[in-house]
């Protein structure tokens, strides 16, 4: 069983970062982290057969702020299941769900998304996963995304990144042009935001500028993607920590760079993986023009 690491003092966790490096909590051991990242991979693996086996049958959908926010007893009886497998392997840790809210409590704690992309479960369509990462001292420490219908369980600790246990190292393409991007902009909360016209002129530059631009309806698959080499780059605007914390130590630990956009909705030195913004690039990659395009659109809503 884990436990928790001796107290350090004076450990400043503060400053978050969008570099590619992992900062290690002081008086943390990556064997540590390892046993976390095996706890994270069980409790999604236990619901990934059940789920799999819901996918495309009749099922019970509920909305929760709109009629674009999903939400299905899947989700929430997949939660239930992840929390308790958490909580009994480690019993000092505390569980933020999407569904369930804050339980337990510990100096680890997990963000967990039960369905990242309930939209596509719900409808039959096969880009989901789980999503569970674990935090202590404000530092991402273990992630592990599995996609059930890919067959693929991504997943990260302080000694490297995996896909299905390989070592795993992102790879992009150097020029956008050549590059593909994956995103979820402009959604109808982003035209709210900034404006229809505006929105479809900066959507039109980025499929311009890219070889191509796919949305995929999930924040944290895309950002596996992109720590596998499978695509280039991700970016997007409206998420929550639940959705990309696993996803950011995956694509950190894989050579990819992680760039959080805070636009006045969070104070600055939070986390990177709290912020409601973000750009995901592969190793190797260099796109001048999302960044711009992306802190632009950031400082046009602070």
């Amino acid at each position: 069983m884990w436990r928790p690491p001796d107290p350090v003092i004076e450990n400043d966790m503060s400053q978050a970062t969008p570099e590619t490096s992992v900062e290690m909590p002081a008086g943390f051991d990556p064997e540590e982290s390892a046993q976390l990242r095996a706890v994270a991979i069980a409790a999604a693996m236990a619901v990934a057969p059940g789920l799999k086996a819901a996918f495309r049958s009749k099922m019970v959908v509920d909305f929760k702020n709109d009629l674009r926010d999903i939400v299905t007893e899947h989700d929430r009886a997949a939660e239930v299941a992840i929390t308790e497998h958490l909580l009994a392997a480690v019993p000092q840790s505390e569980v933020l769900g999407e569904e369930g809210g804050l339980r337990g409590s510990g100096p680890v704690r997990w963000y967990v998304d039960p369905i990242d992309g309930t939209a596509n479960f719900a409808r039959g369509l096969p880009n989901w996963c789980i999503s569970i990462g674990a935090v202590v001292d404000g530092q991402i420490v273990a992630g592990v995304i599995v996609d059930p219908m890919g067959g693929n369980v991504f997943s990260a600790d302080l000694r490297g990144a995996y896909l299905n246990d390989a070592p795993m190292r992102s790879n992009a393409a150097q020029e956008a042009r050549f590059a593909t991007l994956i995103s979820s902009y402009p959604a109808a909360r982003d035209f709210a935001a900034d404006g229809k016209a505006a929105a479809l002129e900066d959507f039109g530059q980025l499929v311009e500028g890219f070889s191509s631009v796919r949305r995929n309806g999930s924040a944290a698959l895309g950002l596996a993607h992109v720590a596998a080499g499978w695509a280039d780059a991700a970016a997007g605007f409206g998420i929550n920590a639940w959705d990309v914390t696993a996803a950011v130590l995956i694509l950190r630990q894989s050579g990819g760079r992680y760039l959080p956009f805070a636009y006045g909705q969070t104070p600055a030195a939070e986390p990177a993986f709290v912020h409601p913004g973000y750009i995901a690039i592969g190793g190797g990659g260099d796109y001048p023009f999302l960044s711009q395009t992306w802190a632009r659109i950031a400082a046009s809503r602070s």
